[in-house]
């Protein structure tokens, strides 16, 4: 499992998608990217998409997304994204009372209980108290992480 910090955006795609009886319908998807403005959000979505759908889309809706970091899995049945909010206990040193903070992470699993042996591997190496107060299974389709531009191997101009 490994997992990835970045500045990710939630967009939801609406096009007409080829039903299992054959019959088009029109649909809407949330995927997430990882971007640094709504602007490359959008500019990501639509190139990460144009390479499965055919025909027109849109974009309808772009928002942050408040994920603290997202854990991907390396098991092939993972197929679902899991948002799990996990609170953190520490110790307020002058009052000496506990002090909880939540954050938002997203799991890649294929089931709920295996969303929770995610969580688990994940936080595992966490030195810090915490908790599990919520696991919901999402509606996002996909994750698409930044990958870098390869580079061209020619010059631009050759002299």
């Amino acid at each position: 499992m490994r997992s990835r910090t970045a500045n990710w955006f939630e967009c939801k795609i609406r096009y007409e998608k080829t039903m299992d009886d054959g019959l088009q319908k029109k649909v809407t998807e949330s995927y997430v990217v990882d971007a640094l403005s709504f602007s490359e959000a959008e500019e990501r979505i639509i190139e990460e998409m144009s390479a499965y759908i055919s025909g027109d889309f849109t974009v309808q809706d772009i928002k942050k997304a408040a994920y603290g970091e997202i854990f991907f899995s390396d098991d092939a049945s993972a197929d679902r994204w899991y948002k799990a909010k996990l609170q953190f206990i520490t110790i307020d040193e002058k009052t000496e009372k506990e002090k909880r903070s939540s954050v938002n992470y997203l799991f890649q699993a294929g089931s709920m209980n295996g969303a929770m042996k995610n969580i688990e591997e994940g936080m595992g190496g966490t030195m810090i108290d915490y908790s599990v107060t919520s696991v919901q299974e999402t509606q996002l389709m996909d994750v698409f992480e930044y990958k870098k531009p390869e580079k061209n191997d020619k010059p631009e101009f050759e002299q």
